[in-house]
């Protein structure tokens, strides 16, 4: 008897609770709950209650308890496409397509090492931490030879910043002499790729439920990898049990380019190489047809809709509210920020109302609410962790936000929702990751931000002076 009650005992003395009060709360649940004035209990890294008023009374361990009047409490919001790498080559090529783009960069990008991969991991991660973002995800395709341990530099940015993290390992196989963009030596070969993703998942994904690093199996886009790495790369995602990403239906010449090499359109191309499913996401999305819309649906294959990006490289409009509409999963994303320069997502969730609002639905495309949905618990669903985060819930993982709204950029908006979302960006007073404090008042509490913006300049100015010499 006394074996069996000890451990109850350790674990009540251990669990330290932290109750938020006086706060307005966008819970994002199933139902959208909202409360005007109420608390939050977060005990360890779960979020044990959620509701109006008061915390209960008699709670045992609280070891802080925060007055958040004139603020608001979101879910933390999730970045599902990113290319971290790209923060040392902001401000280049700032008038190009995406095609156009890519060959201005990937020359730079092909000089990459291990030194500035994880600098500028710290510099994209600590933009985002510091705006909101609770869970991020990074899609890293580019290994030239010899550049060192990539995706371990990144996951040990993400994991010092304390932010929870998945790591999209991509590959690309189709360099300048087989067609491709890329220079020869900043590809991989087939089973090179393979293996180094296997080797990547085996050594750092973590499937438990409150899991801080997560992989993705995921080469690069269908126009820089080949077929037999789309097709293994599937299966090899399938038999480890991890998720799948890559970008689709980014522009025009993708969907040109799709159909001269494959005889297909590129949402038939993914579903012949196995590349539509629930355990699937894209980024960008932007050229879909109603059959195209109908396949995501019909599969539950996730979007990570980047609506900054698309614009800074007149990728077009994606068809959003008709997605959401047909049951297609989305979230919102950076993108790399050689295509999206401030590297915030909390600015996203106002670009992807407007945006969307220059489309065909116009002023009916997206409300704030739906705005916010993205940019929480739709990309919670995206990343394959939506039982775990992405909305306010009790027995939920301890991911959220307050943002102050009662300031001069927002105190006069009645709507704390349409202030967040439609207003100045608000500031964040404290941001919340497994129930650990990673900012507070709009400063890192993880890392040290003005060394990182030394190291990041410093990174940039070696990588463009080796670029250079080619």
């Amino acid at each position: 008897m006394a074996a069996s009650s000890a451990p109850e005992r350790v674990s009540e003395r251990v669990v330290e609770r932290v109750v938020i009060e006086n706060c307005a709360i966008a819970t994002v649940d199933a139902g959208d709950t909202e409360i005007a004035s109420g608390h939050l209990v977060l005990a360890g890294n779960r979020i044990e209650s959620v509701g109006a008023g008061g915390a209960p009374e008699g709670l045992a361990n609280v070891v802080r308890r925060i007055d958040a009047t004139g603020h608001l409490v979101t879910p933390g919001l999730v970045n599902t496409h990113h290319h971290f790498y790209q923060w040392i080559t902001r401000g280049l090529a700032t008038d190009h397509n995406l095609f156009d783009w890519l060959v201005a960069l990937y020359p730079t990008w092909a000089r990459i090492d291990e030194p500035m991969a994880y600098t500028a991991a710290q510099g994209s991660l600590a933009m985002m931490a510091r705006g909101g973002v609770t869970t991020a995800m990074d899609h890293h395709y580019v290994f030239p030879r010899g550049s060192g341990d990539l995706s371990g530099a990144i996951i040990r940015a993400a994991r010092e910043m304390g932010v929870r993290f998945t790591l999209a390992r991509g590959s690309m196989d189709r360099g300048e002499s087989d067609g491709g963009l890329p220079p020869d030596f900043a590809v991989e070969s087939l089973d090179g790729a393979l293996a180094a993703t296997e080797a990547t998942v085996r050594e750092h994904h973590d499937a438990s439920f409150d899991a801080m690093t997560q992989v993705a199996v995921a080469p690069c886009s269908p126009f820089s990898v080949s077929t037999e790495l789309m097709r293994q790369g599937a299966e090899l995602a399938r038999r480890l049990g991890v998720r799948l990403h890559t970008h689709g239906s980014e522009t025009v010449e993708e969907e040109k380019f799709c159909h001269e090499l494959f005889g297909m359109g590129p949402t038939d191309y993914f579903e012949s190489t196995g590349w539509l499913g629930e355990d699937v996401w894209m980024a960008h999305c932007v050229h879909m047809n109603d059959s195209d819309i109908a396949a995501f649906a019909r599969t539950r294959t996730g979007v990570a809709h980047c609506p900054s990006s698309n614009a800074r490289l007149a990728a077009g409009i994606a068809r959003v509210p008709d997605m959401l509409a047909a049951g297609v999963p989305v979230g919102l994303g950076v993108d790399g920020t050689a295509s999206n320069e401030s590297g915030e997502l909390h600015t996203e969730l106002r670009g992807a109302l407007l945006i969307n609002r220059l489309g065909a639905h116009r002023e009916a495309a997206l409300n704030a609410r739906q705005a916010l949905r993205l940019g929480t618990y739709g990309g919670a669903q995206v990343l394959g962790r939506a039982a775990e985060t992405g909305s306010l819930e009790a027995g939920k993982l301890a991911d959220l936000v307050l943002w102050r709204m009662d300031t001069v950029a927002h105190s006069s908006i009645a709507d704390p929702v349409t202030a967040l979302v439609l207003g100045a960006a608000a500031p964040v007073t404290a941001s919340f990751v497994n129930g650990r404090q990673i900012v507070e008042n709009g400063r890192l509490l993880t890392a040290d931000e003005d060394a990182i913006a030394r190291s990041t300049r410093d990174e940039a100015r070696r990588l463009a002076t080796i670029a250079a010499q080619g």
